[in-house]
Order: structure tokens, then sequence, then C-alpha cells
């Protein structure tokens, strides 16, 4: 598995749907961040794209200097820039990154932000336009000469001087769940990614990409999009879930209907129809929680629960293909925290970094009465497990 984080630039909190408990996403926090997910294991971190958000490509650029090996999904958006523009940004934020950029490109689901941004096209034509980016992009990242005319793009001679450090280019990765999003992810993408639907549904949106990939001899690989809310035991993750709503009432609710409704994203109205706009029923699939739908736009759910049930449907979702994991929590920094230290055991990563066996200062522990050394206690969440279901029958 890669587990990816996520830095919020476009805010984070305690709690969903009120001030109570926000706390300002600046350059320092984003620091924090980005150096937690450097030295916790994670593989990297996506940032997120739009007028709400901090730009993307800024802040990846900002944070360079203060990681040393995370790598950062940064988005391109087709109809914002060109692309021989957006090659000769990628080019050189991954020699500068020594070749640490990942790719997201986002077509964009939001008519009246479109429309604020100056693309008023349809959603099927935003996709035409899409496939006409990433055909030029990728020649040119490869270090051809592009002569491209198509319906929405006219390239003359376009070119890169100067090469990425990844070949043949940064991996792309790309989420859509219409008919003409998963055309373009079969023609041009490495990465498919999917929002957190329960694995059913997930299940057929891989069947169906391999397949139109296989028509174009290519093979993808899958990845999902989930908030996580590990706790050692499944009680505390369910009062925690149930928190972080603590302040969404009936008026938060219809507000953020009004704005979601308007989306001709079929992804984004998948994560709605999952909430249905109600706090009731939210447990949409075993331990999958629609809860932050109800509010957040794009990824809307969350698994729940204790590290060992979180792990195991994780590895669900492994099986039917996922390889790549971009979760988050709120706030992000301490979930950063209590995901590695809480799941990343029960998942056996092999890439997280681990102190020499001689170190025994933090982070193990800290010492007992001033003497002693602190003692690993294993199977500590299956005990309490055991004990709150003796307690609960």
């Amino acid at each position: 598995m890669n587990i990816f984080w996520f830095i919020p630039t476009h805010g984070d909190s305690r709690y969903l749907g009120t001030a109570k408990g926000g706390r300002a996403v600046d350059h320092s926090y984003m620091k924090q961040l980005a150096q937690a997910v450097d030295h916790l294991g994670y593989e990297g971190a996506l940032l997120p794209t739009g007028r709400s958000c901090e730009d993307a490509w800024v802040v990846a650029s900002s944070l360079l200097s203060v990681t040393q090996r995370m790598r950062f999904l940064v988005a391109v958006r087709p109809g914002l820039m060109s692309p021989s523009a957006a090659a000769r940004m990628a080019a050189t934020f991954d020699r500068l990154s020594g070749g640490r950029l990942l790719i997201n490109v986002v077509t964009g689901g939001d008519p009246v932000e479109l429309a604020g941004d100056g693309i008023h096209l349809d959603h099927d034509t935003r996709y035409e336009l899409t496939d006409e980016f990433l055909t030029v992009w990728r020649e040119e990242m490869q270090g051809k000469e592009v002569d491209f005319r198509g319906r929405h793009l006219d390239i003359r001679g376009g070119k890169l001087l100067f090469p990425p450090v990844q070949t043949p280019y940064p991996p792309l990765y790309f989420g859509g769940s219409s008919p003409a999003a998963l055309k373009v992810a079969a023609k041009h993408v490495d990465v498919y990614l999917t929002w957190g639907e329960p694995p059913a549904q997930v299940a057929q949106k891989i069947k169906q990409v391999r397949k139109l990939a296989e028509e174009h001899g290519r093979t993808v690989r899958f990845g999902i999009r989930l908030h996580v809310i590990v706790r050692e035991t499944e009680q505390e993750a369910w009062e925690a879930a149930n928190r972080l709503i603590r302040y969404v009432d009936d008026e938060v609710i219809q507000a953020s209907k009004r704005v979601l409704s308007r989306y001709d994203s079929v992804g984004q109205q998948r994560m709605s129809q999952l909430n249905g706009f109600t706090r009731k029923d939210l447990e949409v699939s075993p331990n999958l929680w629609a809860g932050v739908g109800l509010v957040r736009g794009g990824a809307g759910t969350a698994l729940v629960g204790d590290p060992r049930t979180v792990a195991e449907r994780m590895r669900e979702y492994a099986a039917l293909g996922i390889d790549t994991f971009i979760l988050s929590g709120y706030p992000h920094l301490e979930e950063a925290y209590r995901v590695a230290e809480l799941l990343f055991p029960e998942l056996r990563l092999q890439h997280t970094p681990s102190a020499p066996k001689q170190h025994f200062l933090s982070p193990f522990g800290e010492i007992v009465a001033n003497d002693h050394f602190p003692k690993e206690r294993k199977g500590v969440f299956a005990d309490d497990q055991q004990l709150f279901t003796a307690k609960n029958g």
C-alpha cells in the first residue's frame, strides 16, 4: 500500500460546519504538516485545488526546502493553463524537488466556479479539452516537439527544453466517475482515483476503467481518497465521528446542499447520494461513514473504527485493486500522527522510517518516574476491544 496524507489549504478544524475549533492554515501550519508527513513515513500528500484553496503549486514549492522525501500530488487544471506552460511548471518542480512531483489532473465539477475562471464548457466538453490537454502534455514531457490542432487547442511547435527527472514524466493521477471521465482515464492516466464509495461501487468502477484501458493497450493503477477516524477502540472511534459533526445542524446542511447540488460532477453526485443530506443512516457500508460529506465537497466519507478494523477495510479495497490510499482527518496535524501511530503497524508498511534500536528517547514514550524506560505493550488494542465487548454484550 502507498499511504498519502492531505494538506488542507482550504482550512482545518476540530469540528465541521462551525468556526469553533477552527485554526488558520498559514505557512507555519502547512510546514508542520508537511514535516510530519515527511517524518512519519507517508508516501506524500495531496494538495487540493479550487478557488477555496491556496494555490497548490505555490504551496508545494514553498514546502520543498523544508522536506526531504515526501512527494507532492499537485493539480493541473486543463482550461486554466496551456499544456505547454503546465509542462514547464511540472518539469521545473520535478527537477528542483529531485523527482518528488506527482500530477493530479482536475477537470473541475462546479459550473459556477469554472465560469468565474472563464471556462464556459459543458461537462462532457470539458473532458474533451482534458483529452487534448493530456495528449499535448504527455508528448512534450517526453521531449517531443508537438504540432496539434484539435477542437479546443492549437499548439504549433510546442516543446520542453529542460526535461523532468522522472521518466517518461511525473505520474498522472485523475478522478472522475462519468463515462467521459472514464475514457480519459483509460487513455492517459497512470493512477485512477475514486472517492470513498462502498466496495461494490468501487469494484464496478475499477472493472470499467480496466476494460477501457485494455482497449488502448494500457494498464492503470487505482487509488482511493478517504478520511479516516481511527481510535484504540470502536466505541471511541464512533464517538469521535459524532463529535466531528456535533455542530452541523439542518441550516448548515441545507446551505451545503444548495451549493453541492449545482455541481455537474458525477462523482460529487454519488457522494451526496450516500448521505442524502441527512444525519440519519450515515454508515453506508461497514465502517464507512458519510458524515463528512454533509458539509464538505469532494471526498465525503471516512473509515471509522479501531486500528485492526480500519486496516481490514483497507485490505478489502486493496483486494479490489486499490494500491494507493489518500487519507485525511480533522484536525489534520494531530490525525496525521494518530493514523501513523495506530494504523501503520496494522498495515505492516515496509517504507515507514524507524529509529535505531539504541535510541530510547522520543518517539518511544516518556521515561517512567524519571528512571525507567517505558515498555511496549503488545495486543493492547485487542484487549481493550474485548473489554468493551464484554461490558456491552
